[in-house]
Formats: structure tokens, sequence, C-alpha cells
């Protein structure tokens, strides 16, 4: 038996690992303090209430022979859902997206098929990645062996970099709004990265998970909204943040027709390797997430983002108050901050647990980039959320 040589190159644990570690250990040692967490991205308001009836018809229905659904017709998911998908891409003004419904794959969460799309490539094809970057896509790389590439994402060029027609790569990870700097892509800005990818004949894996949070002109929600993008992007998203799903565990990718390379389609690779190595997503799981896209769903999955968004400004205005630099918190749950008196991430990050019994996630943990950053979340609760801004500006003033 030999094993993968490249998971010796990972890093002992995973950065949320270590960090809830750290938290364990702190409590452990001071039972008494009330230590408020707006590190990991995971959302607190419970699912809409037209999730959860969609779910109780649909186990009712497993519960009866006439209406009981086994395995599922296709591991693209079942038609349903991705009729809402499509619905939900149609419906955006100016921002429209046309897709075929054979272009549509319901998964498990965009985390996974992040991992499992690596299944297409050959382990010789170069990645390039930004830096911060959400480790998973720098990890699943390692773990195959593959060459990555990093490019910078810093306060220079507003923690979106653009491509450099000197450095080739295979495949391009972009993620807009980011995920850690809350940074996001324009149409225009997205336009030059299709034209890069196309000179390198190169795929762009477009993490989209957070698009629901956009709520200005500027960025865009989705690269299909450049032209051209469909021959060179795929594009992954999620219900963790729509719509809460973090613990009920549904997402979506976009395979284009038009992406073909060697005479090979992305599109039927992608199919050929979900109907070996993927069952499919739960029947209940998938009317839940189809019941996101009614009106009535949308209208209680709005209430949800805007009590995030707030939640967000919240601690915006904090840092605003205590004279400390941030980007992102506006058209994104994440705010990346400037560690004060030129701190580094962990150092802020045990300042601030002991301080201010707060947690964030240090801005080294996504790459060297990060260093003197710290990501703070909007997907707390309300009131929790309003004491640990405050904990932070009376802390931050005994600098």
């Amino acid at each position: 038996m030999k094993l993968n040589k490249h998971y010796a190159e990972l890093s002992e644990s995973y950065l949320f690992s270590t960090i809830a570690h750290k938290v364990s250990a702190y409590q452990a040692a001071h039972p008494d303090r009330d230590v408020i967490r707006l590190g990991i991205g995971d959302v607190t308001l419970p699912l809409a209430a037209s999730v959860t009836e969609a779910m109780k018809k649909a186990v009712e229905e497993q519960g009866r022979k006439e209406t009981f659904h086994g395995y599922i017709p296709s591991e693209q998911g079942y038609e349903f859902l991705r009729s809402a998908i499509r619905g939900y891409y149609a419906d955006r003004g100016e921002r429209s997206v046309d897709l075929d419904m054979s272009e549509i794959f319901i998964s498990d969460g965009a985390k996974s098929d992040l991992g499992n799309l690596l299944d297409l490539f050959d382990v010789d094809n170069t990645v390039l990645v930004p830096d911060p970057v959400y480790p998973v896509y720098v990890d699943d790389n390692v773990m195959a062996g593959r060459k990555i590439l990093y490019m910078a994402a810093n306060a220079d060029n507003n923690f979106l970099p653009m491509p450099d027609d000197s450095v080739h790569a295979d495949i391009v990870y972009l993620c807009s709004p980011n995920n850690p700097t809350g940074a996001a892509y324009t149409a225009g800005q997205l336009a030059e990265w299709v034209r890069w990818a196309k000179a390198n004949n190169a795929l762009i894996l477009y993490d989209a998970a957070y698009e629901c949070f956009i709520s200005e002109p500027g960025p865009a929600r989705s690269i299909y909204e450049v032209e051209g993008a469909k021959e060179c992007a795929v594009e992954v998203c999620s219900f963790s943040k729509i719509a809460g799903f973090t613990g009920t565990r549904c997402g979506y990718t976009i395979v284009p027709q038009a992406i073909v390379s060697d005479g090979q389609s992305l599109n039927k690779m992608w199919l050929r390797r979900q109907t070996t190595k993927f069952n499919g997503v739960a029947y209940v799981v998938q009317r839940g997430a189809e019941a996101v896209f009614t009106k009535e769903g949308m209208q209680e999955i709005q209430h949800n983002l805007d009590y995030y968004r707030r939640n967000a400004a919240v601690i915006g205005a904090a840092l605003d108050k205590a004279g400390v630099w941030y980007c992102g918190g506006k058209n994104s749950p994440y705010i990346w901050m400037r560690c004060p008196n030129g701190m580094g991430s962990w150092e802020f990050f045990d300042w601030l647990l002991e301080t201010a019994n707060v947690v964030g996630t240090p801005g080294e943990g996504f790459g060297p980039c990060g260093a003197g950053y710290f990501r703070l979340t909007a997907f707390g609760d309300a009131d929790k959320t309003r004491e640990a801004a405050d904990r932070i500006v009376a802390a931050l003033k005994t600098l």
C-alpha cells in the first residue's frame, strides 16, 4: 500500500479547525467569559418558512407508496429544481443569463464541487489562485500534486487581482464577492479574465457563493454576464448563504456545453463523473431548495439577507468609529480589516480574544498576503453582533 504523499505537504490542520481548537482551549481556561464568534461564515437564522413547509410536504410524500421517490432520476438533480435555478438566472433584468437545462447540476454544496471538478483535469495542469484565498482552493490542488501559482490581492489592486499576460496557467480560481476580502469584480473586470482565459486555453472556476449579497449596480452576479464566458468558465454556487442551507447541504454548478478541449466536452465529462461517483441530493432537500425561488421564498430570503447586511453595517460603523481601515461589508457578508498598530493577524486574533472575547479569522490563514489583516463575518446574531462591535471599539481604545 502506498499513501498519497502530497497529504504530507498540507498544513497540519484546516484553518477553521485551528481556530476552533484555540477558542476551545481559551474557553476551558476561562469558563466565565462570554465569547462571541464572528469568525466562521456559518449562518444563524433558521430556514425560511417556505423552505421548511416544502420539506415537510416532501417528507410526507416519502411516507406514501404512491408518491415515494427512490433513486434520483438523474444525478444532475430533479428537473423541478434545475428549472427553478434556470429561472433565477433569467429573472435578473439587465443581468439576466440564459442557461440550458443540461448545463445545471445539483450538488451537496459548492465546497464539494470545487474539489470534485478537479477529477476532470490532469495533474500536470498549473493552477492560479488569488492570495489571500479560501483555503480549499489550495488544499484541493496540493492533495493532487498540482503546481500552484499565486496572484497577490492587496490594497494596491483593491483586493481584486487582474490577469497578467506574462503568466500562464491552465485553471484559475476566482471568487466574487470574495471570501475573505469582500471585494467584488465588475463585468468589465471579469471580461479581462475571460479574454486571458481564452488566450491561455485556460478554465475559470468561478465561485459565486455570495452573489446574493450584491445589492449595488456595479459588481457582477454571474460571470456569464460577460460575453464568451460560457466558453471558458464553470460557475459554482450554493444555497448555504442565500437560503441558510449550511446544515441542509445543497448547491449547484453550471458547466456550459460550449466548453470543449481536445475534442472532449467538459459538460459530458462532468455528467459522466457524477453518474459514477455521486448519488445526488435527497429529494426532500431539493424540494426545499426549489421553494427558495418561489415568490414567497424570495421575500423571506431577502428578509434574512437584509438581517445580515445590517450586521455588516454595524461592524463597519464600529470600525469607522475606531478609525480602522477595512473593505467589504457592502455586497458581501465579510469585513476585511487592517490589524491595528501593525499587529500580525494571529497576534491580533489572540489579543482580540483575550481583550474583547471576540473571535474573528486571521488573514494570514488565507495566505501570506493576508498578513496584517483580519476577517469578521456578518452572519452572527444581531444582538451579539452589536455587543461584539461595542467590545471591539472599547478594546481598540486601549491601544
